[in-house]
């Protein structure tokens, strides 16, 4: 359903439906686009880097890297389109992390489940410690 929404690109207030920026900023955004495509189609472009298209262009660079992330260019077309992994900045294809990042985050995860398995096997033993009933005999402990 659609609602009232302020552009993020120009502040205006419009009825958003799909995207978070109104029409004309969206228009303008394909016209962007419609000009680094253009730019990267040609033959002696197709392995131009980021800043290579932004000077070729005139476009900025976080709107190609966003063209690039949608997969509206791709790499396998276009291999000098790379940009910084959002955890160490090493240059990637695809996604938003690097291989190396991406593994680092499941050792973590998995550590983090490791943690909390055990926490709770050593809550589980504290209750079952604290409910186990002992019988005392009088008898036996007065002398």
């Amino acid at each position: 359903m659609a609602e009232l929404d302020n552009c993020q690109e120009c502040g205006k207030l419009f009825v958003r439906a799909l995207r978070p920026i109104c029409q004309d900023c969206y228009n303008k955004e394909e016209e962007k686009f419609q000009i680094v495509y253009s730019f990267m189609k040609k033959r002696i472009n197709r392995e131009a880097t980021i800043p290579e298209i932004v000077e070729g262009t005139g476009v900025e660079e976080s709107l190609i890297i966003k063209f690039v992330k949608e997969k509206r260019l791709r790499a396998n077309q276009f291999p000098g389109l790379t940009y910084p992994c959002e955890r160490c900045g090493e240059q990637i294809a695809e996604g938003k992390l690097c291989d190396k990042c991406s593994n680092q985050l499941v050792q973590e995860l998995e550590f983090e489940d490791e943690l909390e398995s055990i926490e709770e096997r050593n809550q589980q033993e504290e209750r079952d410690r604290v409910r186990t009933y002992y019988a005392v005999d009088r008898a036996k402990r007065n002398h």
